[in-house]
C-alpha cells in the first residue's frame, strides 16, 4: 500500500472508530506528514519497504535536527509513528511492526504546576463577579466567571468544557463530561460552581443566543457561536494578568489545581483519576508527588528539628 493512502485509512481509524478529537488527529497528521516526507527522500513509497533499520534512521535525523528539538516533541513523534505501525501490523498491511524496537528518548519528569487555593479565589474573583451580585452588567464577564468556576470545579479539560451542552447540566448536581475517545464521565459540581452557571443561564446566555444561530453549546461568544478553546485560553490568561498571578497560568492549571487541592484534603487517589478521566492510575500518581512534595515543605518549615 502506498503510504498516503495508509496514512489516510489510520487517520480515519483514529477519528472515526476511536473517537479522537479533532486537535489530537491534527497532531497525528502533522507528525506523520513529516515521516511521510522523509521517506519519499529516502525513495521509499510503499509501507511494505519500511524496515526497523529506516525507522531508526529516521528517528536519529530527528533528534539531531538544528534547532535540537525537545525530547517532549520526539516521544510525540515516535508515538505517532507507533500508533501508525501497529495500525498496519494489526490490520494486516504488512507482516510486523518496525517500532518494535524503538526506544524512546528521555523525557525530564515535570511535575503539574498548581495554583494555591488562595491564587485560585483570586483568579475566579478576577474572571468576573460573584454569582450573588444582580448589578453586575457585563455580559461577558458572568459568563467567564462561570467558566473558570466550573474548569476548577470539575477538573475539566477546557476541550472538554467549551464541547459541553446545556443539557448537560440536567442532572443536578452532576455533570455529564465527554472525555478523550468519546468516553463519558460523571463528576460533582460544588455549589459555587452551579450557582456562577445558573447566574449565566439566567442573565446572560439568553442573550448571546439571540445574537447567533440557534446552539445547545452551554458557553457562547459575544456574537452567539459556541465558545472556542483559543478564546477560553484567553479568558483564563486575562484573568490570570487581572489578578496578578506571577505563575503562567493555563486551562490546565485549573485541572492541576483540582486534583492537587482534592488530594492534600485527603480524596482517594483513584476517585481523582475517576473525576479527571484517566485511563490509568499511574498518570493520576503524578498528583501524589505533588502533595509529598507540600508535605515535606511544611514539615521542613514547621517541625523545631526538621534542619
Amino acid at each position: 500500500m502506498r503510504l498516503d493512502r495508509a496514512v489516510a485509512a489510520y487517520l480515519r481509524h483514529i477519528s472515526v472508530e476511536r473517537g479522537l478529537s479533532a486537535h489530537t488527529v491534527a497532531a497525528y497528521r502533522r507528525d506523520l506528514d513529516a515521516y511521510i516526507a522523509w521517506l519519499g527522500d529516502q525513495g521509499i513509497d510503499e509501507v511494505s519497504e519500511i524496515t526497523a533499520e529506516v525507522v531508526t534512521r529516521f528517528a536519529e535525523d530527528a533528534a539531531s535536527a538544528d534547532p535540537a528539538p525537545a525530547a517532549t516533541s520526539l516521544a510525540r513523534l515516535q508515538s505517532s509513528l507507533r500508533g501508525w505501525h501497529r495500525f498496519l501490523a494489526r490490520e494486516g498491511i504488512v507482516d510486523a511492526d518496525p517500532t518494535q524496537r524503538l526506544r524512546p528518548p528521555k523525557t525530564p519528569r515535570r511535575l503539574p504546576k498548581a495554583l494555591t487555593i488562595d491564587q485560585v479565589e483570586s483568579l475566579l474573583d478576577a474572571a468576573g463577579p460573584a454569582p450573588g451580585d444582580l448589578a453586575a452588567t457585563d455580559l461577558a464577564s458572568v459568563r467567564d466567571r462561570a467558566l473558570l468556576e466550573l474548569l476548577y470545579a470539575t477538573g475539566a479539560r477546557v476541550s472538554e468544557i467549551v464541547q459541553l451542552d446545556v443539557d448537560d447540566l440536567a442532572l443536578g448536581d452532576v455533570l455529564r463530561v465527554r472525555g478523550k475517545g468519546a468516553k463519558e464521565r460523571i463528576v460533582p459540581v460544588g455549589s459555587y460552581a452551579r450557582a456562577a452557571v445558573e447566574a449565566y443561564l439566567a442573565r446572560v446566555r439568553p442573550e448571546l443566543s439571540r445574537r447567533g444561530r440557534a446552539t445547545p453549546r452551554l458557553f457562547l461568544g459575544v456574537r452567539g457561536a459556541p465558545l472556542s478553546r483559543q478564546s477560553a485560553w484567553l479568558i483564563i490568561q486575562q484573568a490570570a494578568e487581572r489578578a496578578e498571578l506571577t505563575a503562567h497560568v493555563s486551562p490546565h492549571t485549573l485541572r492541576h489545581s483540582f486534583a492537587t487541592h482534592l488530594l492534600q484534603g485527603g480524596a482517594d487517589v483513584r476517585v481523582v483519576q475517576e473525576l479527571l478521566g484517566h485511563a490509568s492510575v499511574a498518570t493520576t500518581q503524578i498528583y501524589t508527588h505533588v502533595t509529598v512534595d507540600a508535605l515535606r515543605e511544611i514539615y521542613a518549615t514547621s517541625h523545631p528539628r526538621a534542619r
